[in-house]
Formats: C-alpha cells, structure tokens, sequence
C-alpha cells in the first residue's frame, strides 16, 4: 500500500480488509523516523464510532484495509534530528491529525483540523502519498506538529479517549465561554455516552450547572451519582421538559441519531446556544419558531486544533479529568466494536495495544 520507498519499519496491526466488519490481525509497514518525526510505542488506542463507520464502510469513502484508531496513547522511542520538544520516554498521543498544509490561515491559527488539506490519523492520503493507518498497531510515527504530551498526572489508558471525546467537546465549550467560570451559568448535555459523560466534567470542572438530557431513565442515576450531574431530564417526558423550558445557556448535542432539535432549543434561554458534536447519518429535524422567538444559535464544532489540545490535556491534568473506560483486550477488538454499535458501553473502549493489564 506504501507509496514511498522509506516505509521499512514493520509494524503488526489490525485492520478490517473489507466491509464485513471484521478487524484482523494485519502486518505492514510505516516510514522511518524523519528529522520532524517522533516514533512512539503505542500503549492503548480508545475506540470512537467513527471507527466503526470506517470499518463497515457507512460514509463509502475507505480505503480498505484500514487500520482504524485516533485516540492514541503512547511512549516517545525515537525522534528526528529537528525535534526538540520531545524526547524517548516521554508519554504522548497522537489524536484524529496526521498532517494539514501547515500555510493557510487554519493552520496559522493552529486550527488544523479545520484545513482543506487536513489528513486523518487512519484512512487518509499522507504528504508521501502513502495511505495513514492508525492506531490499532504496535507504533506509529507522528509529525512533531500531531501530537501532544499527556500529563504525568493522568494513567494513559483513560487519558486516551480525551484526544477525540475530549477535544470534540472541550473546544466549542471555550470558544463559546462554557469554561469561564461565571456563576451561575447552566449547561445541558444531551446524551451521556462517550462524548457526553466528558462534557459534564468539564462543565462540573469550570463551575457550571450541569443538566442531563436522555432519553433513558437509567442514566439518571449515573448521571447524578458518578457524575454529580446537577439536574436530569428525560427527554421523553413533556412534563419535564416542560419544566426546563429556558432554563440553560448552553447546549452540547453528543447524540448520533437522527433527532428533532426543536424540543432542546425549547430549554434554551433567549441568546442561549446549541453546538452539535455528533454526526447523525440522516438530517437533524430544526424548527425555526424556536430559534426565532428565542434568538438562539445553533452551530457545529469538530475535534480541535494542536495548541487547543494540548491546552485541554493540562487541564485535565490539573483537574484530574479522564474518561471513563472498559479495557479491552486486542483479541476482544470485534467484541467490543459489536457492543459500541449498539452503545453497550460505559463510556468509552480502550484497547489494550501492549497487552499491560494496568494503568501507566
């Protein structure tokens, strides 16, 4: 699959070879360690649903085989020669960015992710023109500018998933003054799985009141209990949601189905704002009564850019947020991607890359 002839390094992998589902085992080989690149052991990799689209082929655009995995989590081996910032023994990860144009505006104002040019960890074209796999595998090799370092503070397991789940949320909650800690503003999140249960941290985190909306009245109790979550409403009852009527200034949608946002925008005070996170195969049903008559905003956030990241992994570092996981072992990888796809999982998979057993 190598486009260039200095991808000599053999790796052992997994990957799905076609859209049955199925993840193999998979060999192949990745470049060798350039002057801005750093090589890494990975130790863990979080599993997303966007590696589950990506396996099973949903939005039709992979590359098969794909190696999936952008919630990577690791130990510095080797670094090139114009590589100063990191050094062999240093705990890194490398999240959803492989390269961008590193020129254009976006990425002068290190909002890569947001570059026309952006390539992804897996499943993307490389500036050698070589296919990105990701981090199912026993090491990657990162561009200086894609990774970020994990603080000594958080276990590499659980800091994992902050690098896709954490920044997906974290940066619409800076850019629209969630994290400022001005009393008494309120937040909702809707839907407490992967992406939701690590907003409510970050809300409780910056002194928010945080209020849950689901539409399962068993997360209730999880909700307030783990999460100290300060209100929950099922989204299901119109008594309740009645009852929250304008009652929040921010919104964080995290769910994948197709939904009306009417309802939500509803619970929003005049001015208040919604920020979709997820990606619902089909369009989102949005009334425009509910936003005219409360002039809200409704926007959309994905994942962050390099400096954001590394801003929100200190946070957490200081704040003492990860997510909470399952610890997955490699040759339980299919078991766990049937569970995620039927979101039987609290709240993130991690797969176990070295095979540690524990927490580093």
């Amino acid at each position: 699959m190598e486009a260039t002839p200095n991808h000599t390094q053999a790796v052992s992998g997994w990957a799905a070879m076609d859209a049955s589902g199925e993840v193999v085992p998979f060999s192949f080989k990745r470049r060798e360690t350039g002057v801005d690149d750093v090589t890494i052991k990975v130790q863990y990799c979080g599993m997303c649903h966007t590696d589950l689209h990506f396996i099973k082929n949903a939005w039709g655009i992979t590359m098969y085989p794909v190696v999936p995995g952008h919630e990577i989590t690791g130990v510095v081996t080797k670094v090139g020669t114009n590589v100063s910032g990191f050094r062999p023994g240093h705990r890194v990860g490398v999240g959803c960015i492989a390269a961008s144009c590193l020129d254009c505006d976006h990425c002068r104002r290190s909002e890569e992710n947001y570059c026309d040019k952006v390539t992804l960890t897996y499943n993307g074209i490389f500036w050698d023109g070589s296919v990105t796999y990701g981090g199912y595998s026993s090491m990657i090799v990162a561009h200086k500018r894609f990774l970020v370092k994990i603080p000594d503070s958080l276990p590499l397991d659980a800091a994992a998933p902050l690098l896709c789940a954490g920044i997906t949320v974290y940066s619409p909650m800076k850019q629209h003054g969630m994290l400022l800690g001005e009393a008494g503003r309120s937040l909702g999140v809707v839907g407490l799985g992967g992406l939701g249960h690590v907003a409510v941290k970050f809300g409780k985190a910056f002194g928010l009141r945080v209020t849950v909306i689901s539409t399962s009245p068993a997360k209730e109790r999880e909700a307030r209990e783990s999460l100290k979550a300060d209100d929950f409403v099922l989204s299901t009852d119109h008594k309740q949601m009645q009852a929250m009527a304008r009652s929040l200034d921010y919104v964080i949608d995290t769910v994948s189905a197709q939904h009306s946002l009417g309802p939500i925008l509803e619970l929003l005070k005049v001015n208040g704002k919604l920020v979709l996170v997820a990606a619902p195969d089909k369009p989102v049903e949005l009334p425009s009564f509910p936003l005219i008559f409360g002039k809200r905003t409704v926007s959309g956030s994905m994942t962050g850019g390099m400096k954001e990241t590394q801003e929100m992994m200190d946070l957490c570092g200081e704040h003492n947020i990860t997510c909470d996981i399952e610890l997955v072992s490699t040759d339980r990888i299919n078991e766990a991607l049937a569970r995620l796809e039927r979101n039987d999982v609290r709240y993130r998979f991690v797969v176990d890359i070295a095979g540690n057993g524990s927490r580093l």
